[in-house]
């Protein structure tokens, strides 16, 4: 503002002298003051033009909105204006699982900007048991990014002392029957379950018990339970029972279940439960990708990553879409293996 002032002075003639200078700053003043308010006016013009730019794609989870997967849309959308200028991710929620899925497809065409979550369970599970349900098949989609991975683990009540899978092999080998709790009678807990007890060899000696399995091993209504990480950890972490298996091929590498041997170190099949996050087939292949590269900052971001360890007990994940469709083909496997043991 000085260097404005003494430009002025000179414009009009030299003056100088403390007594001039105060009375010209005065008129300049309430110019100055307009000015800046127009810069500011501008620059949130320009600022609502950007975020008016922004494309909002709207993503849609299938599942319960206070579940796992809804949370971690919500923190994937609100992290997504810090990475992109060009696109905007809002989280939906709509409960429904397959039903969901079927009316998105009926309700958007490749060129509205949305997406939607699928898992194994859909196209490893009910494809095989209830195909009639799902109106759509993989093809119907375009592959984007892989949300996050969630290892499930096996927790025994404590007074089996279960605390490794040789010891749940040799308490099966003495003859013992054995009760297992998993939530829902043909979901990805209970496949689990069926694999690693009919790998084992002693399917006939197995008992799945369809109810909220962290809850019912916690009041000893079941031997064993099959259950997502953050289910079980208050149990745990109060020593009402022993978690003793991680569906993973090595031992869990992180979070308070740190050191849990996985079943695939025994040969034992496994999957891990995965949120897949896609597009309808035929949407625009240049946002596609930019949206997969999207997520990928997302989903390496600090916060993130932390918040995915550390609170929710999963893992950030992306995965090639080579990758899904072994998973998926994994997933069908085991389901196909061992039905008779899940149906009986």
């Amino acid at each position: 503002m000085l260097n404005v002032c003494a430009t002025v002075q000179g414009c009009i003639g030299g003056v100088s002298g403390a007594n001039q200078t105060a009375p010209l700053m005065e008129k300049e003043a309430p110019m100055m003051k307009k000015l800046v308010s127009l810069v500011l006016a501008l620059m949130l013009c320009l600022s609502c033009v950007s975020a008016l730019a922004a494309e909002a794609w709207t993503v849609t989870c299938p599942w319960a909105p206070s579940g796992v997967a809804a949370m971690v849309n919500q923190k994937a959308a609100s992290l997504s204006t810090t990475y992109s200028q060009d696109y905007v991710l809002v989280a939906n929620a709509e409960k429904g699982d397959t039903a969901t899925i079927n009316s998105w497809l009926t309700k958007y065409t490749e060129a509205d900007p949305q997406m939607c979550f699928i898992g194994e369970g859909m196209f490893g599970l009910t494809a095989i048991l209830d195909p009639e349900r799902m109106n759509f098949t993989y093809d119907d989609f375009e592959y984007v990014e892989n949300l996050y991975s969630s290892i499930f683990v096996a927790s025994a009540r404590k007074e089996l002392g279960l605390t490794s899978i040789d010891a749940l092999k040799a308490y099966l080998e003495a003859g013992n029957q054995i009760m297992v709790g998993t939530n829902g009678a043909t979901g990805s807990e209970a496949f689990l379950a069926a694999a690693l007890i009919g790998a084992m060899g002693y399917g006939d000696q197995f008992y799945l018990i369809p109810y909220e399995a962290a809850q019912a091993v916690a009041r000893g209504e079941v031997d064993i339970a099959v259950s997502h990480q953050s289910q079980i950890l208050e149990t745990w972490q109060q020593g009402g029972v022993d978690v003793f298996a991680a569906f993973d091929g090595e031992p869990i590498a992180q979070g308070p279940f740190k050191g849990v041997e996985g079943v695939g170190q025994y040969g034992y099949p496994y999957f891990r439960n995965r949120c897949f996050i896609f597009a309808k087939a035929g949407a625009d292949e240049q946002k596609i990708a930019d949206l997969k590269a999207l997520y990928a900052q997302i989903l390496t971001d600090e916060e993130m990553v932390d918040w995915l360890n550390n609170t929710m007990l999963l893992e950030a994940d992306v995965m090639t879409e080579e990758e899904v469709i072994a998973h998926i083909d994994n997933v069908k496997n085991i389901v196909e293996e061992y039905y008779d043991l899940v149906a009986e």
